[in-house]
């Protein structure tokens, strides 16, 4: 919880809005990493629904740990990931993408 002198992380991101913003283009960058989709069940699952639906989970759940009114209401993580086999490759190939976003979006360079 912010006080009066300290805004919230969501605060600072700029809200829904900018969060939805960083959020569209992390999961379009996700869900086209060639180094992801070479697994077949994240290939699977990143087709499986349609990328506005899980943008939107996304953007809610990162409103929501970043101290917005969002409360996520998606699969818990586990349950979300836990068939996808994913390597420690697959996982440092998202934290890379996750990196390379977050270094080109002046609201995440700003709060990190």
């Amino acid at each position: 919880m912010a006080s009066e002198n300290q805004p919230t992380l969501y605060e600072r991101l700029g809200g829904v809005y900018s969060i939805a913003t960083v959020v569209d283009d992390l999961i379009d960058r996700v869900m086209g990493d060639a180094r992801l989709n070479a697994n077949p069940l994240v290939d699977e699952a990143h087709h499986r629904v349609a990328p506005a639906g899980f943008k939107y989970y996304v953007t809610e759940m990162v409103c929501g740990a970043a101290g917005g009114p969002q409360k996520y209401t998606g699969r818990s993580m586990r349950d979300s990931h836990q068939d996808l086999r994913i390597t420690a490759g697959e996982w440092e190939a998202f934290l890379d993408d996750s990196s390379r976003h977050s270094t080109s979006s002046r609201c995440l360079r700003r709060n990190r």
